[in-house]
């Protein structure tokens, strides 16, 4: 299958003086217009199928809506997960709000509340799918610029960032490569609070989504095991009108989405 073809060895990294380096802004400027690129500018919803490979075979696929609104005051995305896959999950819904996660089964009428990095299936976890403010949760540093290979193998010269989670991050730490000039997420690591790599993630499927070209697809590969993959794929992005009452743990029996 060609997914494992590119997933099954790491990126080459290439010295850095044989790059040609752009000048570079800030690091956290970048991680601004990183953020810039993955989040839209309005509140919106996108389709988000989740599909997990063991060795190139997939096994399992969740598909999940995702309703997402900045607040304006604190910069944090508010966040509305709603299962639409497999059928036994249906239903079921995923509250992101002030930094805390809950978990809402309508069948037992139940919020619990729930850890980000908690597995949505194999790489992905609750976190993976969450619309974030990385310049908001993450102090940036420079390591430097690389020339990496990404998803498809194709060369490209990047800004190696170091992130530094803040007290709501999801991860503790993040390295994150971005692009010169562009600056779209190619490739990211994710750790533990216990410093451990967790996950390494690429990104790629540029695509125009809401005026401006978005990654549509993320792959997840496990740190220890690369035959354990995860593909996030981003689709049907659009604007979307969300009641305050969206966001309030209390109203979730009570709430009904059509579409």
């Amino acid at each position: 299958m060609r997914r494992r073809s590119f997933l099954a060895a790491p990126a080459l990294l290439v010295a850095a003086p044989a790059l040609a380096q752009t000048t570079p802004i800030a690091p956290q400027a970048m991680v601004a217009a990183a953020d810039a690129i993955r989040n839209p500018g309005q509140p919106f919803r996108v389709t988000s199928t989740l599909t997990d490979y063991v060795g190139g075979r997939p096994r399992d696929k969740v598909v999940l809506v995702v309703f997402a609104r900045e607040d304006k005051k604190t910069g944090q995305f508010n966040n509305l997960v709603r299962y639409v896959e497999p059928p036994r999950d249906a239903g079921k819904l995923v509250l992101y709000a002030g930094s805390t996660l809950w978990f809402y089964d309508p069948a037992s009428k139940a919020a619990v509340r729930i850890s980000p990095q908690q597995r949505l299936t194999g790489q992905a976890s609750n976190g993976d799918v969450l619309t974030i403010n990385m310049q908001r949760d993450y102090k940036a540093a420079m390591v430097g610029p690389e020339a990496i290979q990404d998803a498809d193998r194709q060369n490209r010269n990047t800004w190696h960032l170091d992130l530094t989670g803040g007290p709501d991050a999801v991860y503790s730490r993040i390295e994150m490569w971005l692009e010169q000039g562009t600056h779209r997420m190619v490739k990211g690591k994710f750790y533990s609070d216990s410093g451990r790599l967790l996950k390494i993630a690429y990104y790629r499927k540029y695509i125009e989504q809401l005026g401006v070209q978005r990654p549509s697809e993320t792959i997840l590969i496990d740190a220890v095991d690369s035959a354990l993959v995860t593909t996030v794929g981003s689709s049907d992005m659009r604007p979307q009108e969300i009641p305050d009452a969206w966001f309030q743990r209390d109203y979730l029996p009570r709430l009904k989405i059509e579409g």
